[in-house]
């Protein structure tokens, strides 16, 4: 199963445990091919830089080093559709899954939940996910 994670799961999973965790510790298994472009990890990085989080430098550094970038698939994005206009950034999602032959989408982003799928790719909840695949 290869998926895209959108940067709201992974947080909430880093930050908060619980059912998000899940996911964590099935993208760092061999059971899920947890796929992102440099574009996403960027982003993943600069949403748990924000202040409400209260995470220093160093542990967003850990964060990423050692919680995500060792289990990430890089994919390479060469064209970034324009298709969600309210939130243009959400397209990085969409371009990652149809560049990296995604199967699911997982979000917790209306702008992305509201397309249903996108290219035959199904865009679900992380309960969805959860309940159809763990």
């Amino acid at each position: 199963m290869r998926v895209v994670l959108d940067t709201n799961v992974v947080v909430s999973a880093l930050l908060f445990g619980g059912r998000a965790g899940d996911i964590i510790s099935l993208g760092q298994s061999s059971r899920l091919k947890w796929l992102a472009s440099k574009d996403i990890i960027r982003e993943y990085a600069r949403v748990l830089s924000y202040p409400k989080f209260h995470l220093e430098e160093q542990d967003i550094r850990e964060l990423l080093n050692e919680e995500i970038l060792p289990f990430v698939m890089p994919v390479r994005v060469r064209h970034t559709p324009p298709v969600i206009a309210k939130d243009p950034s959400d397209n990085k999602f969409l371009a990652c899954a149809v560049a990296g032959r995604a199967d699911r989408i997982v979000s917790g982003d209306r702008h992305l939940l509201d397309l249903r799928s996108y290219r035959s790719i199904p865009i679900v909840t992380l309960a969805t996910f959860l309940a159809d695949y763990a």
